[in-house]
């Protein structure tokens, strides 16, 4: 189509098409910020939504309060361990001694060191009893930090069950929360792909055909990119599904437009020479013709060979003879070009629209 276009007219098409995507862009980024300000119109759900906030509070402050007494628990039994090994290190120092002073108490047999064997006997037994003291700490601050470790693990397991719960009513609204937002970008994208279908049939080479098509790229666009990647898939079932409708209808209107494309090329070709030429598009034929294609039939046609001048394939004349200087010609040009006289008025010269004669 290019090559029948002016060098003005081609770089204008250019420039207009520039425009059809900077405007195409402006819409993207437009319906692009409204679509991600969708899912703000639907609460922020989570876990602590479908859970009771005073059982849960409950349970939170005694794992906490639990957690806190298990670690000065921890902290109380690593000093009462330190007292008794240092009792355990004074009563064996001790009992050595007195092993030692008894040892020589009886090499001596001093009545008058009873006194001191009663003493030192006396001390050993305090020692031994503040040994004894210090493992009861020590058992005492074990049994604190394991009861406080148990209730730990009692209180996480039961918030465990409920955020598990929890988590199920959560995923299930979260279902039904994305189930809404795609009706809201369905409900925004579905008018855009309506009117952008209606602009495509009915307004693509009007006047202001660059707006008509960077609205169909923004529809587009919104289609793929805002809409399908966010379709519910439930398993796969509605994408496998929409995908199934969606091919079936576009197959359809494929099979439809062929239908009807080949039903229209059969009453064309029935139609008088002159009338089937008449109606075509200039620019069309033209760029049909630069391809070596059939402006009728659009079937390939050999037109360097001079003596095809008919298509054989639908019949439409594609050469003829000048009226002026029988000059064979494209019988779709509008002025001769060895003589300049125009198709319609032979005679007339398109640089002054006067006739010569």
């Amino acid at each position: 189509m290019s090559k029948t276009l002016r060098l003005t007219e081609k770089w204008m098409h250019r420039g207009l098409w520039l425009v059809a995507l900077v405007f195409a862009g402006f819409l993207i980024g437009l319906g692009g910020t409204v679509v991600g300000d969708l899912p703000k119109v639907e609460k922020r759900l989570t876990l602590d939504d479908f859970m009771d906030a005073k059982a849960v509070a409950a349970l939170r402050g005694t794992i906490k309060n639990s957690e806190r007494a298990g670690q000065e628990a921890d902290s109380a039994l690593e000093h009462a361990q330190l007292e008794r090994r240092v009792a355990e290190a004074d009563t064996a120092a001790a009992r050595e001694t007195f092993n030692n002073w008894l040892a020589t108490r009886r090499a001596t047999q001093l009545a008058e060191q009873d006194a001191e064997l009663l003493s030192r006997t006396k001390a050993l037994d305090g020692l031994k009893d503040r040994e004894r003291a210090a493992g009861v700490v020590v058992e005492a601050q074990q049994q604190t930090a394991l009861d406080a470790r148990q209730t730990v693990k009692r209180e996480r397991r039961e918030l465990g069950e409920r955020e598990d719960v929890a988590q199920k009513l959560l995923n299930a609204e979260q279902r039904r929360v994305e189930l809404r937002v795609f009706l809201y970008r369905l409900t925004l994208t579905l008018p855009l792909l309506v009117i952008a279908g209606w602009l495509f049939v009915k307004k693509r080479r009007g006047s202001y055909w660059p707006f008509v098509w960077g609205f169909i790229l923004f529809a587009v666009f919104v289609f793929f990119v805002e809409l399908v990647p966010y379709l519910p898939s439930y398993g796969g079932y509605v994408r496998y599904v929409v995908g199934i409708a969606l091919t079936v209808l576009v197959g359809r209107q494929a099979i439809v437009s062929l239908n009807r494309y080949l039903e229209k090329q059969k009453l064309a070709e029935q139609l008088p020479d002159a009338q089937r030429r008449d109606e075509l598009s200039y620019d069309t034929a033209l760029a049909l013709l630069s391809k070596s294609m059939c402006p009728g039939c659009e079937r390939p046609v050999d037109l360097k060979n001079p003596e095809i001048d008919f298509c054989p394939h639908c019949g439409i004349g594609l050469f003829e003879h000048c009226l002026q200087c029988s000059a064979r010609k494209s019988a779709f040009a509008k002025f001769c070009q060895a003589c300049g006289a125009s198709r319609e008025r032979p005679g007339l010269r398109p640089e002054t629209g006067i006739n010569p004669a």
